[in-house]
């Protein structure tokens, strides 16, 4: 392995100069992909800016836009925003502003030794060809520099014309764009042997951005949480929409499995509030469809709200906004605590398992401390229990199995669908590396939502290249298109991102790998329902 260099020819420094771009894309460095894969050209999946873009776009980064900054015209209103990012700053290291997570931040902050051994475990800066400016220690240093200067009270800004780096324009709008490239997957935290935290760093970062400067990604922000809690959901489905088509899903299901299915709304006092992410309903509707099958066939005692937000268990503010997130989390728990539930399980959806149990944990006490449960380890006791007759020679053909981060290495549920798939799932095999080890999908932190400009081609070239990667590995002997693979996987966000993925790879003209999520297997394993639940088509 080629040696880590001392000096990186990308300095730190650098990112207040006024250049084109501070470390553009080399498609010729693009880590290649296994045979027949490798015969895909980068540069067919790539698409440049458009001059008339370049012109309105100044934040230059890497050639790739995810926020569209320009300089103000105002030098006035350039002004406000540099200060107000300096008040940021230190509102950061400020007990008061930030108790949720100043202590990793400060010890983040402290104690690097900048060993670099988190620059090996980040699947961006090793198939991005090793861009100096993916390292996961990059804009953790910018940020170091910043607070050491302004963040304890330093210059004001009218004197910070010299040292290591300016603060100007360039370098708010090249930060701001440098903290969404990062999928806040943590395996270069998971990899410190400190614990240093880069991927803290990145989110703190969009968290100044969004409440100080009002700089956010428009499909977290704008289109997203704002969204959420003015209609219901991210969706913009109304309450009314999302019960019509849980009623058309609910008929659907009722004539595939031969039994009716019917799905309990606003529901007092039973023992299950499900929240779905609502993508699943538009989308997907085959998941929430699986499980009101299971639940239905189990017996299990269960509701879901028609209330604004509490149909959508989607937290955008987990990944750039904790007042956000706060404002999402709490209409969750106020409809549970309305239903007088017993406990809040989670459908499929990594980002809304670490909002409503990690990071809620932060901010739900007393009687706000409502039970919270995975789906995925309520799904495993349902299993267990006997009560679903499973025939596993019904999902007779290749399985593999992506861990969604939030769920796996964040909160550490990785055996409960690996048991379950082991019982169901007869040529279920691993990726290589799996579980806590796993690599992100390359939509984590909200990118899988996220297609401005030619944003969605680097998730396909960088973000997402090392996971098509494992895709390929754990089918190599098997990629045949005449045979058909499932590729199970639990979240909803990932799903989107596969979605994009395999459809730019052709993935499923070329090898005919389906996706889709755990309990649309266990229906199509289970023995009282018709043959063939799983439709092999791609979405």
């Amino acid at each position: 392995m080629k040696p880590e260099p001392l000096v990186p020819p990308v300095k730190v420094r650098d990112i207040a100069k006024p250049t084109p771009a501070l470390s553009p894309l080399d498609l010729q460095k693009i880590v290649p992909l296994p045979p027949p894969y490798d015969q895909i050209d980068p540069q067919t999946l790539w698409k440049e800016l458009t001059a008339e873009r370049r012109q309105e776009i100044d934040a230059s980064l890497d050639g790739v836009s995810a926020l569209s900054l320009k300089r103000p015209e105002d030098p006035q209103e350039e002004e406000r925003l540099l200060k107000g990012f300096v008040e940021g700053l230190r509102k950061l290291l400020s007990v008061e502003n930030n108790w949720t997570f100043l202590q990793p931040l400060q010890l983040t902050l402290d104690h690097c030794t900048h060993c670099q051994t988190c620059a090996d475990a980040c699947p961006i800066f090793v198939m991005s060809g090793r861009n100096e400016i993916y390292r996961p220690t990059y804009r953790a240093d910018v940020l170091r520099r910043l607070v050491a200067r302004y963040g304890n009270g330093g210059n004001p800004i009218k004197s910070a014309l010299t040292g290591p780096i300016e603060l100007n324009w360039e370098t708010l709008a090249r930060l701001a764009e440098l903290s969404y490239r990062c999928t806040l997957c943590r395996r270069c935290a998971q990899a410190c042997p400190i614990g240093v935290d880069n991927g803290l760093v990145t989110h703190e970062l969009r968290k100044l951005f969004s409440q100080e400067l009002g700089i956010a990604a428009t499909e977290c922000h704008a289109n997203g949480s704002m969204l959420q809690l003015r209609v219901g959901s991210s969706t913009g489905m109304t309450p009314a929409v999302v019960r019509d088509n849980i009623e058309f899903i609910d008929e659907e299901m009722s004539e595939k499995v031969g039994f009716t299915v019917k799905t309990p709304f606003d529901k007092v006092g039973a023992d299950v509030l499900l929240l779905h992410n609502a993508g699943e309903i538009l989308a997907w509707p085959e998941n929430p469809g699986a499980f009101a099958v299971i639940l239905e066939a189990a017996g299990i005692s269960w509701t879901m709200s028609s209330d604004l937000v509490a149909y959508d268990a989607i937290n955008y503010g987990l990944w750039y906004d904790d007042v956000q997130f706060a404002r999402v989390a709490l209409e969750h728990i106020k409809v549970a605590k309305k239903l007088k539930v017993k406990k809040i399980v989670i459908g499929e959806c990594g980002h809304a398992h670490k909002a409503l149990t990690v990071i809620a944990d932060r901010l739900l006490l007393g009687e706000d401390n409502i039970p919270r449960e995975s789906a995925l380890t309520f799904l495993e006791g349902i299993v267990n229990s006997g009560v679903l007759k499973l025939d596993p020679s019904r999902n007779d053909f290749p399985v593999t199995l992506h861990d969604p981060c939030n769920i796996v290495r964040a909160m550490g549920i990785v055996e409960p669908q690996r048991r379950i798939l082991r019982r169901i799932a007869p040529r279920f095999r691993e990726m290589t590396p799996h579980g806590v080890e796993n690599y992100c999908c390359g939509g984590g932190s909200g990118f899988a939502i996220m297609s401005p400009n030619n944003f969605a081609n680097w998730r396909m070239l960088v973000s997402g290249r090392i996971k098509m990667q494992q895709i390929l590995e754990a089918f190599k002997d098997e990629l045949d298109p005449a045979i058909p693979k499932y590729l199970c996987t639990p979240c909803s966000n990932c799903k989107g991102q596969f979605r994009d993925l395999l459809r730019a790879y052709g993935a499923w003209e070329r090898s005919r790998i389906l996706y889709g999520g755990l309990v649309e297997l266990v229906v199509n394993a289970m023995a009282d329902v018709p043959p063939g639940f799983l439709e092999w088509e791609f979405h």
